[in-house]
């Protein structure tokens, strides 16, 4: 009865009680997978770990209070046994949650089993909604004919658990899918099988003892299209493409989405990346795809053994069968196992053109020369069973390979370049140097455009491969030339993208037209650019994003960059940062400047003529931008979607997203269907009162400076958070800051972030929020009344506060206190925690008033339901990490019989860092 135990201990007042957020019907499933694996773990610890552990263990169970039981215990366990305790509560915020990602697919499964009509964001549900707003079949097909999704991966080092603790994971979500259909001894076996993978995930190291590389991040990068990708991407295409046809008969959904990524290609900050890393990385992604393709085919092989006697066979295909290298007697009569032969034998003479050393049982043959020409022939093969009687052998394995041609090629995922703006002027700069030209950095910005200019009107190049440069310019010219000789071997589209960080003048993005005109990504033919790359700027800061109206209105009106832009489709990308600007002013601040800018570009790129892509740098948390993708591309304003989309996915967003074939589909549908949606209806909502918003803003803004340019707040900062532990986990490649932690301005996003989840303060997603409403009412009564109707009617208003309620749940300002006794000046840290504090009070007050909720998360029972279940470890865990860091610190030594040094102090830190980040599910 472990589970009821827990219901009876918890007594967060945000989250009330668990029983009290449980459907008996609907959750009894979830009840008994938690009993289950709550049981299973518990015998497991009760063997493996001493007596004192366990014993800790069960008062946590039995509901004493975890911050005692834990003052009492720590002195008495020597190293191990901490250890033990700690992995021991991790565990069970672990196993929590694969119970409750278990339930939650079966419940979605339920739903669609039992609903008549499909779910409003689903794409079915979308296409109900278009069916009924009367858009006709033409229109609806020449809007997909526009569309272009693209969810990209990056390298951003927020997943704390490794690949062989996730492959653990998946392994008992899988038993607990068999579980349920088990019958008597089934029951027991699984029961066994549950408690195995529960043992090798206690003998398992669940923190890296080595610093990862980018190859690690490469390889991890594309596991994901093993795991659910290959799988996952063809099925959602063929579902979507005939629920689109029983919607509106004869309409074709094109590639409308696809994966991204960054790994290999993003050397902002990572001095690790170079040109070898980017072909490195093409060639693990090419492995992965070759091998799936010949292995497609190998089933494709099996499953057409048609005769000749039996059925008609298209020419085109008679003669693919004639030339193919399969001799065998037995398939004489069998064309189409002769063409899928021959076939089979160009894509592996293809992979060993990329350096593969794949072998073909069916003897030799010409590579292909393009994945076009290799989808030329599937086609063929479609064709022939479609126009001869065997039209459900082409829907099946073939139409899915189809698919997976025309949107993975021959490289699998599209890579982004992407470096800060610095880097390229500093590159331009020694250009210009050793080509005895300007001092380019001395120059002011209409120097700079006008000298860029100069240059890039011309063919003439400055790049002289006899001059030996600076050690950055000669790595950064060659990315590009590398980038150049990727886009030749493996498809134009392979590389697509560069995306300069911190751009904030027309020069930034000038300055990347000339590299790339240096290393054959642009040329000049008769004084017209003709660019191979989008150029893509990424404003980042509040004011970069207020200044970012100005700078793309005046360079879209420039005659050379209108020409560049025919180039490429006359589409401009813009990259919007939602983790810097957060940092920079706020979390209110951040979301109304990224949704004025989006607002004022629509505006802007219309008058120019010019198609608008945005790409959304969200993260995980919402500090960075995070929260649900459906709600995100609603609030989106107005014709600021128009069918082209990039969202960023980062570490432990990709795991719970895309780690499992069936998940990644849903996810992937959310994308497609809310693009449609905000595409075709994108009048739904309210839009909001610029004068109100603004004010708020400017309010919000004013508070959270105030804070963070506080004399005492940086010392805060680094001493009550495991900052400076977070930037020694080995979760990413990447350093945690540009230049020292010791500034907010160089510190990343990332750990800023992480840092305020540990701490349970969640700081970044809310602070400065209730002040501004305070002052807004104060100023005037009916502001209340507006900022009500906002909260409701405003898709944008809407989903800011649904997002920070969920933070201003996970906050627990008790355990947070505790982290204040960690300072070295206890009353300037007690000062500024007690800003804090009043500010989360007027906060979550103000978030209740405008929703009218009695408690947070009233109407989100899943999340309430899910923290509340895992309170018990997580506070434990807390306690923990708050104690080993008054240790590591100095500022207090446990009575121990085994004293242990700095490393292994650090070592316990992390596995508590560890632990907190797996029962919040979040960490940058």
């Amino acid at each position: 009865m472990i589970f009821w135990e827990l219901c009876h201990m918890v007594s967060n007042p945000s989250a009330k009680n668990v029983a009290h957020f449980l459907d008996q019907e609907k959750d009894s499933p979830l009840i008994a997978d938690t009993e289950l694996l709550s049981q299973v773990l518990l015998d497991v610890l009760e063997e493996q770990t001493s007596p004192i552990v366990a014993e800790t263990i069960h008062q946590l169970i039995e509901g004493s209070d975890a911050e005692l039981t834990i003052k009492k215990a720590l002195p008495r366990l020597n190293s191990r046994q901490i250890e033990n305790l700690i992995r021991a509560c991790s565990l069970f915020a672990q196993v929590l949650n694969i119970a409750e990602d278990h339930h939650h697919a079966r419940r979605r499964q339920i739903h669609e089993q039992l609903e008549s009509t499909p779910s409003p964001s689903s794409f079915a549900g979308v296409l109900h909604q278009i069916e009924d707003s009367g858009i006709t079949p033409s229109q609806l097909q020449s809007q997909l004919n526009k569309i272009s999704i693209s969810a990209v991966m990056t390298a951003h080092p927020t997943e704390v658990q490794r690949q062989s603790v996730l492959k653990l994971h998946r392994q008992i979500r899988g038993l607990l899918s068999d579980y349920q259909y088990a019958v008597g001894y089934q029951k027991q076996q699984l029961t066994n099988q549950i408690k195995t993978v529960l043992l090798s995930l206690w003998q398992t190291n669940e923190t890296r003892p080595f610093k990862l590389k980018v190859s690690d991040e490469i390889v991890n990068g594309v596991a994901y299209f093993d795991l659910s990708f290959f799988q996952a991407i063809p099925k959602l295409y063929a579902r979507l493409s005939h629920q689109l046809n029983d919607a509106y008969p004869q309409t074709q959904l094109p590639d409308v989405i696809r994966i991204g990524g960054w790994i290999g290609g993003d050397r902002d900050g990572n001095p690790f990346v170079d040109a070898d890393t980017l072909r490195h990385a093409f060639n693990r992604q090419s492995a992965a795809l070759f091998y799936y393709y010949r292995d497609q085919l190998g089933e494709l092989y099996q499953e057409l053994p048609l005769s000749i006697r039996r059925v008609k066979v298209n020419e085109d295909v008679l003669q693919m069968a004639e030339n193919s290298p399969e001799k065998l007697i037995s398939r004489a009569e069998e064309p189409y196992r002769l063409a899928v032969a021959l076939i089979s034998a160009r894509i592996v003479a293809t992979s060993n053109g990329f350096g593969l050393d794949y072998g073909c049982r069916f003897g030799k043959a010409e590579p292909y020369e393009s994945s076009q020409a290799f989808l030329d022939d599937l086609t063929k093969l479609h064709r022939s069973l479609s126009d001869n009687g065997s039209e459900y052998l082409a829907q099946g394995r073939l139409q899915d390979l189809m698919r997976a041609v025309s949107v993975f090629g021959f490289y699998l995922m599209p890579l982004d370049l992407r470096q800060h703006a610095q880097v390229h002027a500093e590159t331009v700069h020694d250009l210009f140097k050793h080509a005895d030209l300007e001092d380019y950095l001395s120059l002011s910005e209409p120097a700079r455009q006008r000298v860029l200019l100069r240059e890039l009107a011309t063919a003439r190049p400055l790049y002289n491969h006899y001059v030996q440069y600076d050690e950055q310019t000669t790595k950064e010219l060659n990315i590009f030339l590398a980038a150049a000789d990727i886009k030749h071997r493996y498809g134009e589209t392979a590389i697509s993208q560069s995306i300069i960080s911190n751009c904030e003048t027309i020069s930034d993005m000038l300055a990347l037209a000339l590299i790339m005109k240096e290393t054959g990504l642009l040329h000049i033919e008769n004084g017209t650019p003709k660019s191979r790359l989008n150029i893509v700027p990424l404003f980042e800061t509040i004011e970069a994003l207020q200044n970012c109206i100005g700078v793309m209105d005046e360079l879209l009106g420039k005659p050379w960059y209108q020409s560049l832009l025919k180039s490429r489709d006359n589409t401009q990308e813009i990259m919007l940062g939602y983790s810097d600007s957060n940092k920079d002013g706020g979390y209110v601040t951040s979301q109304w400047s990224l949704y004025q800018a989006e607002e004022k570009l629509v505006q802007i790129f219309a008058k120019h003529q010019v198609q608008m892509r945005l790409f959304h740098g969200r993260g995980g948390s919402v500090g960075r931008g995070g929260g649900p993708s459906f709600e995100a591309i609603l609030a989106q304003p107005a014709g600021s979607v128009a069918g082209q989309i990039r969202i960023t996915e980062q570490g432990e967003v990709i795991t719970a997203k895309y780690a499992e074939a069936n998940n990644a589909e849903h996810n992937l549908e959310v994308l497609v269907a809310a693009t449609l949606k905000a595409t075709m209806l994108p009048n739904a909502t309210m839009t909001p009162d610029f004068e109100l918003m603004s004010d708020l803003s400017d309010h919000a803004f004013r508070h959270y400076r105030a804070l963070i340019e506080h004399p005492a707040f940086i010392d805060y900062f680094l001493q009550t958070s495991p900052i400076t532990e977070i930037a020694t986990l080995n979760i990413g490649s990447r350093p945690a800051s540009r230049k020292t932690l010791a500034r907010i301005q160089d510190l990343r996003a990332i750990p800023w972030v992480f840092s305020w989840m540990q701490n349970r303060l969640m700081l970044p997603a809310w602070y400065g929020f209730g002040t501004a409403i305070e002052k807004l009412i104060q100023a005037d009564d009916g502001n209340l009344a507006k900022l009500k109707t906002h909260a409701k009617d405003s898709a944008f208003v809407y989903a800011m506060l649904s997002n920070m309620e969920q933070v201003l749940a996970k906050t627990d300002l008790g355990i947070a206190k505790t982290y204040v006794e960690l300072a070295e000046d206890k009353a300037s840290a007690q000062a500024i925690y007690a800003m804090i504090e009043a500010e989360y009070t007027r906060s979550k007050n103000a978030l209740l008033q405008l929703t009218g909720h009695e408690v947070l998360l009233e109407n989100n029972r899943s999340l309430a339901r899910s923290l509340a279940l895992r309170l018990p470890y997580l506070n434990a865990l807390n306690w923990l990490q708050v104690l080993l860091l008054k240790e590591r610190r100095g500022d207090e030594s446990l009575d121990r019989t085994d004293g242990f040094d700095d490393d292994r102090l650090l070592q316990l830190i992390h596995l508590t860092i560890n632990g907190v980040a797996q029962g919040l599910r979040n960490t940058g």
